[in-house]
């Protein structure tokens, strides 16, 4: 399947160890979409929240569309996520056990509908950052080598 990114979360992979992956769909309006396909998305601070037996979305900024005038949206509302309820009760059961949280890693859109990619993740500790620092510098060395 081709699907074209459009952003990507770049601090959840920085903040977060991911543990496990789920492709759910979003509830969006006209003007939502327009803007998401011109890359008007920001989901740096964004997380997600299950409530009722529903995800939802919160802090996703998608930019005003600049056609939309009186038809525009609100840019941060909360927006539902679509997951079947056996992945809903599986995370919220890992949530509730575990302590993770789920954290939005990449929209994209699919068959032109836009989906998201979420993650169970868990926040990393900042010597877990300093260490994959480290490694990565590591590797990028060990790369640089190899190619001489």
């Amino acid at each position: 399947m081709e699907r074209k990114t459009i952003s990507t979360n770049k601090k959840a992979f920085h903040d977060y160890t991911i543990f496990e992956k789920y492709i759910s769909g979003i509830v969006l309006t006209g003007t939502e979409i327009k803007s998401i396909r011109r890359n008007a998305i920001n989901l740096k601070d964004s997380f997600a929240r299950i409530e009722n037996g529903e995800v939802f979305l919160y802090n996703c900024h998608i930019s005003p569309y600049e056609q939309g005038n009186r038809y525009n949206h609100e840019p941060e509302r909360i927006r539902k996520l679509l997951l079947t309820k056996k992945e809903i009760l599986k995370m919220d059961l890992k949530i509730k056990k575990e302590g993770y949280t789920i954290v939005p890693l990449e929209i994209f859109i699919q068959k032109g509908l836009a989906k998201l990619e979420i993650g169970l993740a868990k926040g990393k500790k900042l010597y877990d950052k300093r260490e994959d620092i480290t490694k990565k510098t590591q590797d990028r060395d060990i790369q640089r080598h190899l190619k001489r």
